[in-house]
């Protein structure tokens, strides 16, 4: 199947002859050099050690660099690329390592596509990227525009006509649909945005006799990636086109959750008059990379050729009869293809001397609402954990599958338990397991929380948050060097009750986390921690 052959692609080193514009220069870094035939191998694998520059393969043909860019968008800043066109092949460079780290493993457990056809991800040998600008110059213009709008600028040179590249001032889009020849529904571009990243609320409405949506995504960068990758992409073959612009709103206010709008992160909102209500499992179903089911929509028989005009965001098109479709567009089915919500982990390679049901319920309860642990006790190197819901569970296991916890790589999979079983009352199983379902330390119990913006993968950087006034920042470097880390940098906000703190590594942020999240600092504050999208 294709999943299996990612799954060994990505694992297996590649042993491509790369010719004409690439070549080994001694200093380990990757040259453009127009002049040199020379054939070289180069060798890189999951196997390499960790570097910011990543070597993609099996790239489909027409590929543009923008599309390989969107790639490593949401991870940092992307500082170099290098295409190499005629073996389907490129080279993408990142501002730091840890945010190839985060990328590589983001890409383990979620298989990479661009444009529908899934590609094979790996650390390169080399370190760092040295491009000429004359063969590369098309690459170097839009990496420069794209510069521009993560550091919120305006790209200085529109050398790359890539018109998709305006900064992102927002994280709501405005998303209107030409050509539609059939319905497009609220859960159909759920369905479809987010594979981009988190998507918090939708409005539907009709303006000018054409259908319209606005759509909030949790951070700016993802709707900048949906953008660059859905703008003039055809929903079904040759009918619904996207046509994407960022929205003057920042936040959109939903009143009610039925099929014409939606706020994701307030299931208890009402109906309205005369509207049916959400089905929380067709909400649960749609969950963040579940396989796209868009199929043929009611009545319409398609045949499916191929490249035939589907957003490169939709995984495996199935078509759906059209009674099934009818009903899915009604709510009324759960389309993930297995019932109940899926929202149990099972996590692996733990450090069975150090890890305890608090420590796992600290680390996962970043990415969701962590109801129940339970350390096997055959095999005290695993555990399961129960989250709120299938979409936390999808989230906590792509950012959490290969990060170090306790000095181990953990490994994060979905289990195929519904639920966490709680020991038969009066059997000891020596704390093995532990109900979290009351804990008032839950981040997203809240509806609307500002928490569910504040979501992104570990990284070294902490957000420091209720720190109390007398606090000073010498106290606060002390505390968090005893967790066993080097803090490397630390910045106050200006109204000091927040502040950024950096450790030496994502291992060391992960560690100071788990040990000093909810720690009690004194007069009825305790100290809220965790990773920050920012560096110092």
């Amino acid at each position: 199947s294709i999943a299996s052959d990612v799954a060994v692609g990505v694992k297996r080193s590649s042993d491509e002859l790369l010719s004409g514009s690439l070549y080994n220069s001694p200093n380990s870094s990757v040259t453009a050099n127009g002049n040199d035939s020379k054939k070289l191998r180069v060798e890189d694998s999951m196997d390499s050690p960790p570097s910011r520059v990543i070597h993609i393969r099996k790239l489909p043909n027409e590929v543009s660099e923008t599309e390989v860019i969107a790639l490593g968008l949401p991870f940092g800043k992307v500082t170099n690329i290098l295409m190499l066109k005629g073996k389907n092949q490129a080279f993408l460079e990142l501002g730091t390592e840890e945010a190839a780290v985060t990328m590589v493993n983001y890409y383990t457990a979620v298989t990479p596509q661009v444009r529908n056809v899934p590609v094979f991800i790996q650390y390169s040998n080399h370190k760092e990227l040295k491009t000429d600008s004359a063969l590369n110059q098309r690459a170097q213009a839009v990496l420069q525009a794209v510069s521009a709008v993560q550091e919120g600028g305006s790209p200085s040179s529109d050398t790359a006509g890539e018109s998709v590249l305006t900064p992102a001032p927002s994280p709501v889009l405005r998303i209107i649909i030409d050509n539609m020849f059939y319905p497009v529904t609220l859960d159909v571009l759920q369905q479809i945005f987010s594979k981009f990243g988190t998507v918090m609320k939708i409005i539907t409405f009709t303006k000018n006799n054409q259908f319209q949506a606005l759509l909030q995504f949790s951070d700016p960068v993802n709707a900048q990636q949906a953008k660059l990758s859905l703008d003039g992409q055809n929903i079904y073959n040759s009918c619904c086109t996207l046509r994407i612009d960022f929205s003057k709103l920042v936040n959109l206010n939903v009143k009610y959750n039925n099929d014409k709008s939606r706020d994701y992160t307030r299931p208890e909102l009402p109906a309205g008059d005369g509207q049916p209500p959400v089905d929380p499992s067709v909400a649960a179903a749609l969950s963040k990379d579940s396989t796209s089911l868009l199929g043929t929509p009611a009545g319409m028989v398609t045949s499916y050729s191929s490249g035939g005009g589907f957003p490169s965001s939709l995984g495996a098109i199935s078509p759906l009869s059209a009674a099934a479709a009818a009903a899915a567009a009604a709510g009324r089915v759960a389309l993930s293809g297995h019932s109940g919500p899926g929202g149990v982990l099972l996590v692996s390679n733990l450090n069975e001397e150090m890890v305890t049901p608090q420590s796992l319920f600290t680390l996962f309860g970043v990415y969701g609402d962590v109801q129940r642990v339970k350390i096997l006790y055959n095999k005290k190197d695993s555990a399961l954990i129960q989250m709120s819901d299938g979409n936390q569970a999808q989230l906590a296991m792509s950012h959490l599958n290969g990060q170090k916890m306790y000095g181990k790589i953990i490994r994060v999979t979905l289990s195929k338990h519904q639920t966490v079983q709680l020991p038969r009352e009066g059997l000891d199983d020596q704390g093995l397991t532990k109900d979290f379902t009351s804990s008032p330390l839950h981040r997203f119990k809240k509806p609307g929380s500002k928490n569910f913006q504040n979501i992104f993968p570990p990284s070294a950087t902490l957000h420091l948050s209720n720190i109390p006034e007398n606090v000073t920042e010498d106290d606060l470097r002390l505390l968090f060097s005893n967790s066993g880390g080097t803090v490397k940098a630390f910045k106050f906000f200006q109204d000091r009750k927040m502040a950024l703190l950096q450790m030496a590594t994502v291992e060391e942020a992960i560690q100071a986390l788990i040990d000093l999240h909810n720690y009690d600092m004194g007069r009825g504050h305790r100290l809220r921690v965790s990773f920050s999208k920012s560096t110092i």
